[in-house]
């Protein structure tokens, strides 16, 4: 800001021959004197006491290197006490009170010293808080599909048919290729480091075991499961997020109609059937291609192996396996359609969501996978 009348030499000086010293400011205060006045000012820097006041009635022009050199010399206080107490034109009263203002306001907080530890403790801290809170949504939302179902079951009109059959063939039959060719692939894996390892003790034979008993009751109903956490949760996930976003569960409710009983029971109910299903193919493609490996690498034919199963293997294993099946799409369905119900009122929120729908179904489903085994190792099953 600047304020000019004609540009005069700037003049400075302290009257001290009165009672209360008298500082005088005159002339064109501007950067085109700011060099002479700069001089003036150090020189009389070391004079000007506390009881010294300021007048500026003599001033012909003053701009913003001007004013910072007078607040520098007579300081806040003084330029406040000046601004009170005689008339200036009001470009230069705005701008001496500006720089006034800039003297007496607080510094900036100082930059606090980066604190590693604490920050990896607080890190620490906030993931260990979400992880808990999401546990306790997802307990939350399970004790209410569960409600849901309890409701809706013994109301058979309220059961909504053609939607289980859509998700069923959605989540279920379009899956099964996936399902069949990953765990084929993966039987035949198992089968050829079985016979690398069991070579050494002369003990291929074994191979149908390590094959039978770990689709039975581990690779099947796992495998299965991931595949849909990665498929279908992730679809869920985006369907019900995508619907928040474009308020049509808003538009349900303002229906009268129960989001949860439209959306979330009829997938809950489709994964349910379609996990244990598509649990069995798991079960007989990996056996299938463990029976592939040995046919070709071991000499060990298919009736052989067929006969090994049947004289080998108990049944209970199948019975394990797949009765893992339902909990794992009850979870599944279940985390998929929390975290649609989650998204915000953006695209980039359904994106996160159904990432984290992923993540978090893979993960529950390994560590109640392994909670199992621990438990069946413990009861001698």
């Amino acid at each position: 800001m600047v304020t000019n009348t004609p540009d005069r030499a700037a003049t400075i000086e302290l009257d001290a021959a009165r009672g209360t010293p008298l500082l005088r400011a005159g002339g064109a205060w501007t950067l085109r004197h700011y060099h002479e006045l700069t001089t003036k000012v150090d020189a009389l820097r070391t004079q000007v006491g506390d009881e010294a006041t300021l007048d500026l009635s003599a001033l012909t022009a003053l701009d913003t290197a001007g004013a910072q050199l007078l607040g520098a010399l007579a300081g806040p206080r003084r330029l406040q006490a000046a601004l009170a107490d005689m008339e200036l034109a009001p470009g230069r009263r705005e701008l001496l009170a500006a720089v006034a203002d800039a003297m007496t306001a607080p510094p900036p907080p100082r930059a606090k010293k980066p604190r590693y530890l604490a920050d990896v403790l607080e890190h620490i801290g906030e993931a260990t808080a979400t992880f808990w809170r999401h546990i306790a949504d997802l307990l939350v939302f399970v004790g209410a599909v569960l409600d849901g179902i309890a409701r809706t079951v013994p109301h058979p009109r309220r059961w909504r048919i053609d939607a289980t059959v859509a998700m069923l063939e959605q989540t279920g039959f379009n899956a099964v290729p996936i399902v069949a060719l990953l765990t084929f692939l993966v039987g035949a894996v198992v089968a050829f480091l079985g016979a690398t390892v069991l070579a050494y003790f002369g003990a291929t034979i074994y191979t149908v075991s390590l094959v039978t008993y770990a689709f039975l009751r581990e690779f099947g109903v796992l495998l299965a499961a991931i595949l849909m956490a990665g498929r279908t949760a992730s679809s869920f996930a985006a369907q019900i997020g995508s619907m928040r976003v474009n308020e049509e569960i808003d538009a349900l409710s303002v229906l009268g109609l129960d989001p949860l009983e439209m959306l979330v029971l009829p997938r809950v109910l489709a994964m349910m059937l379609a996990l244990p299903i598509l649990t069995f193919i798991a079960m007989v493609c990996g056996i299938a291609g463990g029976m592939t490996v040995c046919a070709v690498s071991l000499n060990i034919s298919p009736g052989m192996f067929l006969a090994t199963i049947q004289n080998e293997i108990d049944p209970l294993h199948f019975y394990i396996g797949l009765g893992k099946a339902p909990i794992f799409a009850f979870l599944i369905a279940a985390i998929g359609c929390l975290e649609g119900f989650r998204v915000g009122g953006s695209a980039q929120s359904v994106g996160e969501h159904t990432t984290s729908a992923v993540v978090q179904s893979i993960f529950t489903v390994i560590v109640v996978d392994a909670i199992a085994a621990i438990f069946c190792m413990e009861m001698n099953w």
